[in-house]
């Protein structure tokens, strides 16, 4: 972690920050990923009147983190100390949006909670997510880091003229029908599925 808060000077533009961070590590592909993130959540943000500013800024980095190569993830998470859940050793990937929270408070020098807990969630939402947390699993959904359009897009927009709830659960919905074919359902997932279905009246 050192090495990497003496190899990055902010400049106070977000998007100019993970720019020079994700280049030293070559990660170009995660920098567009973001930044289409970051300009949704403020679009969504804007919406729902949640603060745009803190939303964008939790897109910008919310997959920091891509700087941990996977098979590292779960050690540097135990060296920063943070929880590591079962699902999280089987599969790794998911705890990067733990590992970018940290990266956000300890390197990019973020403070506040909402901001930080909405990273730590991107992935898996949780239960009793706050409106921040809904804006940027809506908007990493629908600026997915994979080639083509989203298979549950039309939904997931649909559910948006609904509320931010029906949209989350759009997209938590479809995972759950295919929780067969998933490496690990995470328990957060769970938990915001079950929690949703109750809030939505949902049958």
């Amino acid at each position: 972690m050192n090495q990497m808060i003496n190899s990055i000077s902010l400049t106070g533009n977000w998007e100019l920050d993970i720019k020079q961070m994700l280049e030293q590590y070559n990660k170009p592909h995660t920098y567009e990923h973001s930044v289409r993130v970051a300009n949704e959540a403020k679009r969504i943000a804007k919406r729902f009147g949640v603060n745009e500013e803190a939303a964008a800024i939790a897109g910008y980095l919310h997959d920091i983190s891509a700087i941990i190569p996977n098979d590292e993830r779960i050690q540097v998470a135990e060296e920063m100390q943070i929880e590591v859940l079962q699902e999280e050793r089987i599969f790794p990937m998911i705890i990067h949006q733990k590992l970018s929270k940290r990266i956000a408070n300890e390197i990019f020098k973020v403070e506040n909670e909402t901001i930080l807990d909405a990273i730590s969630c991107h992935t898996t939402l949780r239960k009793n997510a706050t409106p921040i947390d809904m804006v940027l699993f809506v908007a990493d959904k629908i600026e997915w880091d994979q080639s083509g359009t989203p298979p549950y897009i039309t939904e997931i927009q649909e559910a948006l003229d609904q509320s931010l709830e029906h949209a989350c659960f759009a997209y938590i919905s479809y995972l759950w029908e295919r929780r067969q074919n998933l490496k690990v359902v995470h328990p957060w997932l769970q938990d915001a599925y079950f929690d949703l279905k109750e809030k939505l009246g949902v049958e």
